[in-house]
């Protein structure tokens, strides 16, 4: 079949996005598809990457501060260019990957053509915009947007149980779960790690309101007084990352630091020599169903997490033993700190092998194809 991606995130943009779409693409090209990704151009500081297997079509859009295709104008920098170079191009297949927008506008395209869509749903994104105290105006315009994408496509792949209600809920009619995973390739354990002497936690990714990172910066507080050459670093970016920066120069001024944006290779060796890794989702803001990716990014790297908060990533967590759960208090983030710092870590070899047995990347991007090839060749 000739099947179009579209998605505004792709490799090698460093996102959660980018590595599951380009999973899914290997995974259709290796199935015999004939593949087209109709994405955007990279930041300069993404690098560079080739894609032999099946073809990347780019074109530039608007990025926040932070370099991110991130909020309305931005979307929509993409979205109305993708109209018509998905209107006027041969397809047998279109996948989409949110935001809701761009769902929204290929369920249309594909309406006029008649051709199946699938939408790609690692998250509910009208949910985390009513938990993060969202205008209602903006949350029901995007939850409609949402509503119609799914309701149109043929199939949806979910990325959890919880997505997948979520997605039924909002009229999704066949619905596939193909677990999270991470790029085993790009993320594994290295002894080249850059601080080899210091005792370091790492949080890698977006740094938001409704995920609250500031909740390690408060920790490290308490941390400091126990074990004072305890480290904190931050790589990525967010719009928390501003107030994270005041809190650490009051809380912490010569603990915290602050890498910004770095290609996955560099993240894999801070997460390495990590004693711990960092991940949180503030609880009881209708979010709780979401699992961090970091989780999985950390412990394909050999390296513990401990996850601040409750829901999907809690029990990920516990029933695999990929770390600690956290209350989501300074008090109790800082007490599971400390613990890892005494040695109360899980073994990285065991953490490796459980991401290569059951969160590999490579094997989510395969089942979604093997899913989607077979769902849009069944008769109607």
């Amino acid at each position: 079949m000739k099947v179009v991606i579209v998605t505004r995130l792709f490799a090698p943009e460093v996102a959660a996005a980018a590595f599951r779409l380009k999973a899914l693409a290997d995974g259709l090209a290796a199935a015999g598809h004939q593949v087209t990704v109709l994405t955007t151009k990279p930041p300069a500081n993404a690098g560079t990457q080739e894609f032999p297997d099946y073809r990347v079509v780019r074109w530039p859009v608007l990025r926040d501060a932070g370099g991110n295709v991130r909020g309305y104008v931005q979307y929509a920098s993409y979205d109305f260019p993708m109209v018509p170079r998905l209107l006027f191009r041969s397809a047998d297949v279109v996948v989409s990957e949110p935001p809701p927008t761009t769902g929204a506008l290929a369920a249309l395209v594909c309406l006029v053509r008649r051709k199946p869509l699938y939408y790609y749903a690692a998250d509910v994104w009208s949910d985390a915009l009513v938990a993060i105290g969202a205008p209602k105006l903006v949350a029901g315009v995007m939850r409609a947007f949402e509503r119609f994408a799914m309701r149109r496509a043929r199939g949806v792949v979910a990325v959890s149980e919880q997505v997948a209600g979520r997605a039924r809920d909002l009229g999704a009619r066949d619905v596939e779960v193909v677990p999270h995973g991470v790029d085993t390739d790009l993320f594994h354990p290295t002894d080249d790690t850059p601080a080899p002497d210091v005792p370091y936690f790492v949080y890698t990714g977006t740094m938001s309101d409704l995920l609250g990172a500031g909740v390690f910066v408060r920790a490290m507080a308490i941390v400091l007084d126990k074990y004072p050459k305890a480290r904190l670093w931050f790589f990525g970016q967010g719009n928390e990352e501003p107030m994270l920066r005041e809190l650490a120069a009051e809380l912490a001024p010569d603990a915290v630091t602050f890498g910004g944006v770095v290609p996955p290779a560099e993240v894999r060796r801070w997460i390495s020599g990590a004693v711990g890794a960092l991940a949180s989702i503030v609880p009881d803001r209708g979010y709780d169903f979401a699992i961090a990716t970091k989780l999985y990014a950390a412990a394909a790297c050999g390296t513990p997490s401990i996850f601040a908060g409750v829901g999907a990533s809690a029990t990920l967590i516990r029933d695999n033993g990929l770390g600690l759960v956290a209350d989501y208090t300074p008090e109790s983030v800082a007490e599971q700190m400390i613990a890892m710092l005494e040695g109360d870590r899980p073994e990285g070899e065991r953490l490796v092998k459980w991401v290569h047995e059951n969160a590999s990347m490579a094997n989510s991007g395969r089942r979604a194809a093997a899913w989607i090839t077979e769902n849009a060749r069944r008769p109607r």
